[in-house]
């Protein structure tokens, strides 16, 4: 008997669709697993910057992350914006007692620079949370705020891989290298072994929702079945493209080009001008 594959994101909103949950579930459908969604916190942002931020009551999201559960089990969950200790500690203890895979997006400051996370629900991430994670997936400065070490090059970022698997209790680390000099290189460190995924660096600043889009597609990948190393290998190369095929929407930092796996900016805009008949 074949399962559809089922991808659970536990995660805050973006009105304008470039990270949060609207990232993940077109990273999950685009990645050909079915995709769930838990949201934590509403926030008013955009491509320029946060705006506002609304927390869901605590009993609501309890009720959520229940109506998922009883009804249907995920193959893989990935956890994006978690803004206060209280919600930290729920999903922790559904997580644990649920024992579904765990894909970890760290996320603490927006692309935009606005915090998303205050210090107390920082360290309950680090005690309580990662190390119930099949995988972290935290960029070099997301990396540093965790470990508490600079990292300015790859064998920095390789140490604080093995750190947070090591010292905080994660089964791996994928150190994401977007934010140091050269090429944009990766490492995944797991079971005592390093990996390193390499791609050439793309001139863009429209990178919003990077680190969601990576973590979803790796989500996505796992609850399909496939082993970490093919699952990162995999979103590595999707991501990239995203990237690359940036769509060039909004006034600020624009989101990344979920559709680029199949379909690239200028056949986008083709459809578009056919559309309206230009």
């Amino acid at each position: 008997m074949r399962e559809v594959p089922l991808a659970l994101t536990i995660a805050g909103t973006d009105p304008t669709g470039g990270a949060g949950i609207h990232a993940d579930l077109k990273t999950f459908q685009e990645n050909n697993a079915y995709g769930m969604a838990v949201v934590t916190s509403v926030v008013s942002q955009n491509t320029e910057g946060v705006r506002d931020v609304w927390h869901v009551p605590l009993a609501m999201i309890e009720s959520q992350l229940n109506a998922v559960f009883e009804d249907t089990r995920p193959h893989a969950v990935k956890t994006g914006m978690i803004a206060t200790p209280e919600m930290m500690e729920l999903i922790a203890a559904v997580v644990e007692k649920e024992g579904v895979p765990l894909v970890v997006d760290p996320v603490m400051v927006a692309t935009s620079g606005d915090s998303l996370m205050d210090a107390r629900t920082h360290d309950l991430m680090r005690n309580r949370l990662m190390p119930l994670a099949a995988i972290v997936t935290p960029n070099a400065e997301e990396a540093e705020k965790l470990t508490g070490r600079t990292i300015v090059n790859m064998a920095d970022a390789e140490f604080a891989a093995k750190q947070i698997v090591e010292e905080m209790g994660a089964a791996a680390a994928l150190v994401k290298g977007g934010h140091l000099s050269g090429e944009a290189t990766d490492i995944l460190y797991t079971k005592g072994e390093s990996h390193f995924f390499t791609a050439p660096r793309a001139d863009t600043h429209h990178t919003h929702g990077t680190g969601c889009t990576l973590s979803a597609a790796i989500a996505a990948k796992i609850a399909r079945g496939k082993s970490l190393y093919n699952a990162v290998e995999e979103s590595k190369d999707y991501i990239t493209k995203a990237i690359v095929e940036t769509l060039g929407i909004g006034k600020g930092n624009g989101p990344v080009n979920h559709f680029a796996s199949r379909l690239s900016k200028d056949d986008l805009l083709v459809e578009r001008r056919a559309l309206h008949g230009k």
